[in-house]
């Protein structure tokens, strides 16, 4: 059976967020994630973890100003040196909640700016906060999001697209983050394209198309999805980020049989 982590900032809304960690590991999560931690004392995370004896799987580098509507800052030229600071930041936190995975979101590209530029852009930042993690046996993952619903405009919206980064980049601890909801929306035929890509995969996540709600709200069949990831003998985690239709509990029956 696959790990199973939860997605802290989308999972058990209904409680502050320092509280979800001890909901999280009430409904039977041994690993968490969340978006970015940065809103909160580093000690104060790792707290919580080792009260509640969770494992911090995967946050992200800072994205830029994500209410302005940033989501990610590693194509664009102009913030390189931001993108670098960001990349020192998030290892003092990964350091600090013993995180082996870092997620490196590349970013929407401006019309203007010209896709050679962006790529290259890309590349050179993957590299060097690959190298700076490779130091501290830190894995970076680069992620696929889909433009057709949730970032219109995003640089990597494809598998294709985020290995063809990942080979420019050309760093062992450099791994693909595979989002089946978004992998859904953009390819589909998800069995096939883990069984592909699952030596460069690096981390997993998930939620039903459409809607990004709970496995069983959409068309995705998560049995035979999870029953392949098994098959696959993936090692890493696999994460749930959806928003749930109702309440987190009521959301989680897909997670209860795996548990008991």
């Amino acid at each position: 059976m696959p790990r199973f982590a939860a997605n802290l900032s989308l999972l058990f809304t209904e409680q502050p967020f320092l509280e979800r960690f001890a909901a999280a590991a009430g409904a039977g999560f041994q690993g968490v994630e969340f978006l970015f931690p940065y809103d909160w004392p580093a000690a104060t995370l790792a707290e919580k973890l080792t009260q509640h004896n969770l494992t911090q799987v995967l946050f992200n580098l800072p994205p830029g100003d994500w209410p302005a509507g940033e989501r990610g800052i590693a194509c664009l030229p102009d913030r390189v040196e931001e993108f670098r600071e960001g990349v020192f930041q998030a290892l003092e936190y990964a350091q600090a909640l013993n995180c082996q995975r870092i997620n490196c979101l590349a970013g929407i590209r401006p019309a203007s700016l010209p896709f050679d530029v962006a790529f290259q852009t890309l590349v050179e930042n993957l590299r060097f906060a690959a190298d700076l993690l490779a130091a501290q046996g830190i894995t970076l993952t680069v992620e696929a999001i889909n433009s057709k619903v949730d970032m219109p405009g995003f640089f990597l919206d494809t598998s294709a697209m985020a290995m063809a980064a990942i080979e420019a980049a050309g760093r062992d601890n450099l791994r693909l983050q595979f989002d089946l909801y978004h992998m859904q929306i953009m390819e589909g035929d998800l069995c096939r394209s883990l069984s592909r890509l699952c030596p460069h995969i690096g981390h997993i996540q998930f939620a039903d198309k459409p809607g990004r709600h709970e496995p069983g709200s959409g068309e995705i069949h998560f049995d035979t999805v999870f029953a392949h990831i098994d098959a696959l003998d993936y090692q890493g985690w696999v994460s749930a980020e959806y928003r749930p239709q109702q309440d987190t509990e009521t959301s989680l029956d897909w997670f209860r049989p795996r548990i008991s």
